[in-house]
This record gives C-alpha cells, sequence and structure tokens, in this order.
C-alpha cells in the first residue's frame, strides 16, 4: 500500500508535460515502478525537489479518482524564484524526482454553497474542489480571474464541469473581479474559496473580515506583509524575531542535539546537520519545511498552519518557527 505519511519522501517519474494554456505547463507524476500513490483530497499540494535541488510547491489539480498519477500545473514566472523557469525550460519527461506529500492545509470544508474566486495559477486547487462538490451535487460557483483569456488553464475543463456555474473573466475583457460585489451576493453560510495573486487576496480578505467572518478560506503565493492578525512572522531573510531567545534543538533521528542562539533561525542549524532538509519560501508561507515535532512546545511564526494545527504542536515551519521550551525535539 501507498505510504500514507503526509511527511513522507517518495520519488516520483515525469510521465508528461503538456502546455495548458500560454505560459503553464502540467506535469503528470507517477510512481516509477507503477504502484499507486497516496490518495489526495482537493487542496492539497505536494513538494517537487527539482534538478537543481531547488524545492517549490504545487498544488494538485487532476483527476480524484486516479490513483496512479498526479497531475501539478505550473506558471512560468520569468521574474520569480526560478523553479517555474526550471521547469518550463528543462527536458523533464522521464525524469525522477523527489516528492513529499500530499498534504493539506487547504482543505475543503462542509457548506451549503461554495463561492471559488480564483486568479490566475491559483485555479488549481480550486479545480479539484469543483469536481470534488459538483460530483456530490453540491450548490457552487466560481469566477476565475486572469490577465488575458489565452492565460487561464482549464477553462475548457471547468465549463464541463459546470458551464452554467463557471465565469471566465480575462482582466483585459471584462476588468477585475468585483469581490465586493460577489462576496456580498453569495447566501448566508456559504464557505469562499479564494486563491491567487496577493493583490486579489488581500482584497477578498479585507471584505470578508468584515461582511463574512469565518467564512473565508485562503492560498497564498506569498507570505503577507506583516503577517496575519495575530500571526507576526519572522522572516528568515532578516533573522530571528526581536527578543527571539536561546533553546536547545535535538534532532531525533539523526541522534544529534544543537544550541540554537537568538541570532540565529532554526533552519540554519539545521542544516549545518542535515543539509538534506527541505526548505523554500524562509518566510513561513509555503510549507515545505514543515517537520514533525516529537517533544517541547514550538513557537509558531508562520500562515500555514491553522490556529487548531498551532495548538496541536505535533508540526512545525522550522523556516520561522523557534521554540517556547527549552528543549525542542524534531522528527530529523
Amino acid at each position: 500500500m501507498a505510504d500514507l505519511d503526509p511527511l513522507a519522501h517518495r520519488s516520483l517519474l515525469v510521465e508528461q508535460v503538456r502546455l495548458e494554456a500560454s505560459g503553464v505547463v502540467s506535469l503528470t507524476l507517477v510512481d516509477p515502478d507503477g504502484g499507486e500513490l497516496p490518495p489526495w483530497a482537493p487542496g492539497a499540494h505536494i513538494d517537487l525537489r527539482l534538478p537543481s535541488g531547488t524545492v517549490r510547491q504545487y498544488s494538485l489539480c487532476g483527476p480524484l479518482d486516479d490513483p496512479r498519477s498526479y497531475t501539478v500545473a505550473v506558471l512560468r514566472e520569468e521574474h520569480g524564484r526560478g523553479g517555474s523557469v526550471e521547469v518550463h525550460d528543462s527536458a523533464l519527461v522521464g525524469r525522477v524526482l523527489r516528492a513529499r506529500g500530499p498534504r493539506n492545509h487547504f482543505a475543503l470544508v462542509d457548506a451549503p454553497h461554495y463561492l471559488f474566486l480564483a486568479g490566475g495559477i491559483g485555479i488549481t486547487p480550486i479545480l479539484a474542489m469543483i469536481r470534488q462538490v459538483a460530483a456530490r451535487g453540491a450548490s457552487w460557483e466560481l469566477y476565475y480571474g486572469g490577465r488575458t483569456r489565452d492565460t487561464m488553464a482549464f477553462t475548457e475543463a471547468l465549463s464541463a464541469i459546470g458551464a452554467e456555474r463557471v465565469h471566465i473573466v480575462p482582466q483585459d475583457e471584462r476588468g477585475m473581479l468585483p469581490v465586493v460585489e460577489l462576496v456580498d451576493a453569495a447566501p448566508d453560510g456559504a464557505a469562499i474559496y479564494c486563491c491567487g495573486p496577493e493583490g486579489m487576496v488581500l482584497a477578498v480578505t479585507g471584505v470578508c473580515a468584515a461582511a463574512r467572518p469565518g467564512a473565508l478560506h485562503v492560498e497564498r503565493f506569498g507570505a503577507p506583509a506583516g503577517g496575519l492578525p495575530g500571526r507576526p512572522v519572522a522572516a528568515s531573510a532578516q533573522g530571528p524575531p526581536a527578543g527571539a531567545g536561546h533553546f536547545t534543538v535535538e534532532l531525533r533521528r539523526s541522534g544529534l542535539t544543537l544550541e540554537v542562539p537568538p541570532d540565529r533561525t532554526l533552519l540554519d542549524v539545521v542544516r549545518e546537520a542535515a543539509p538534506d532538509v527541505g526548505f523554500s519560501c524562509e518566510e513561513g508561507y509555503c510549507g515545505s519545511c514543515e517537520t514533525r515535532v516529537l517533544a517541547g512546545v514550538p513557537e509558531h511564526h508562520d500562515t500555514v498552519l491553522s490556529d487548531e494545527e498551532r495548538e496541536r504542536g505535533d508540526t512545525m515551519m522550522i523556516c520561522v518557527g523557534r521554540s517556547a521550551s527549552a528543549l525542542l525535539t524534531l522528527d530529523l
């Protein structure tokens, strides 16, 4: 049976690369030995280690009933951090990549109605959600914005699921998504799911904070400026947060005990002993450095984990997280 541990690593073979829209390709990934892959739910993502060693996170967007493949889609970003350009410019078909997951911090909740708001490549997790809610006969509606129609992936697949519920809104034809009107028009009790560029996410977040508290579920491509309310982000690019303290970290599987001083991040210290540990954004929003906590009290500074997950304290993002206890034991 496929490994169900969401933090486990595995190998995936790139079976197909397909052009989905201008600047967007999808990758079909399979088990190199032809076996079944761990099941997943809409909103889940995997971490992929690209040939250069770069780790990036991609939402799963393929059919939920296919146990033998995963599908992800990648937007080419010329001025990004390099991962998307590598995907687009590399000959990946036939390559075996290391992966971790699936993991899900953007799960569907039960609701009488779903309003989906997607921008650009943010359609990827939303596509899987729409397939599921449509299959079970739930009430839903999608508003999908993008720069131009030819850059918007999966429009035909979406229309085939429910043309009367799918609203394609290219910016050059119809302007920006009218998020205030859309949120106001959603029926009472609706769950609102939003994924897209930070400007769009901030606009939707602002409207929902006033009009629909508790209804919004978001996934971001970057760290929100200043963190989320009640969740200050300790960006490792600027070092640990002000007032950070000293603590000790035990790497249980490595048999090592290390000291983390106030002026160094936990990730920096861990990487000296375990250089292959996965990480990407170093700002606490991507989730690629999520690590199981075996003992101690983690101090969270990420924007990935929910309040309930923080309360459990069984995983943490080690790029920005620290320890509220003198000793923190990690499954590394």
